[in-house]
């Protein structure tokens, strides 16, 4: 139940906020988001397609239920975004952000708490920090400098400020719905 919450959560964020706008997130759902505003190719289908290393290296180091149970979310993810329509919230760029990255947060936040992902980069970041001995909040920032330097780049500025806030909105909403803090 909890990973099928996270994943109409997440859809909904994506949804009503963040695709009408072009904001992305971090992780391989901002890498997607971004792809799917430069490419015009539905996001549902960078979001399979970003995540299957994640999958695959998740398999690896914490196991095939772990696998099994991300590939089942990653593809009610991707089914959802596809099939579900959400009414498009507001276009306040500052509403966009906040609320856009919270519902995705939290739907994070509800998937991580069901067993799953449908962000892989954590799982990159788990086996990067044990091989290298730095911290996983490291090297996801140092993943996600690169996602939204692109997002400066590829997009505007602006976006990428905005968007920067957007995954500031989902992070914090991520450890409140993981760790209750």
């Amino acid at each position: 139940m909890l990973i099928i919450a996270g994943i109409f959560s997440a859809a909904f964020g994506f949804k009503g906020f963040l695709l009408t706008n072009k904001f992305i997130d971090g992780g391989a759902t901002g890498i997607s988001l971004l792809l799917s505003a430069t490419t015009g190719t539905q996001v549902s289908i960078w979001i399979i397609i970003i995540n299957i290393p994640f999958i695959i290296l998740g398999y690896k180091i914490i196991g095939r239920r772990f696998a099994i149970k991300t590939i089942l979310a990653i593809s009610g993810l991707a089914l959802c975004l596809a099939l579900v329509n959400f009414p498009d919230v507001t276009k306040d760029n500052l509403l966009v952000a906040v609320f856009g990255g919270g519902f995705l947060g939290a739907g994070i936040g509800l998937t991580i708490r069901g067993g799953a992902v449908i962000d892989g980069t954590e799982v990159l970041a788990i086996y990067l920090s044990r091989k290298f001995g730095t911290t996983i909040g490291d090297i996801i920032i140092a993943i996600n400098v690169l996602i939204f330097s692109a997002a400066a780049y590829l997009l505007s500025v602006e976006i990428a400020l905005f968007s920067m806030i957007t995954y500031f909105s989902a992070s914090k909403t991520l450890d409140f719905v993981v760790e209750g803090s």
